[in-house]
């Protein structure tokens, strides 16, 4: 995927605009981001907020997993404003939000 650094995504959930991330840096292979809560934030902020709070050892995956699927169940994608086509998240890209930045790697 071309996308320049200063680079925009939108995260959506169909026509609703659940935030914007605006690049800022590459840490390969991550996309760093400031993230700009949307229309749709409040009603996903929880599921991201659980996410983001899982630290330390994981072995078999199982806290990910619980944290993630409810996210994924969501069908939400991920747009960038210089190609217009929808990723779906965990499929084509994921995106870690925590707080006010946000992680992008596709």
């Amino acid at each position: 995927m071309g996308v320049v650094v200063n680079g925009t995504w939108w995260l959506t959930q169909g026509d609703t605009r659940i935030g914007e991330l605006r690049q800022y840096a590459i840490d390969q292979p991550t996309f760093l981001c400031h993230f700009i809560p949307g229309p749709g934030w409040e009603g996903v902020r929880a599921l991201f907020e659980s996410w983001a709070a899982l630290h330390g050892p994981d072995p078999d995956g199982s806290r990910t997993a619980q944290a993630i699927r409810p996210i994924m169940d969501l069908g939400l994608t991920l747009v960038a404003e210089d190609e217009g086509r929808p990723m779906a998240l965990f499929r084509e890209c994921i995106v870690r939000i925590d707080g006010d930045t946000a992680r992008v790697r596709c």
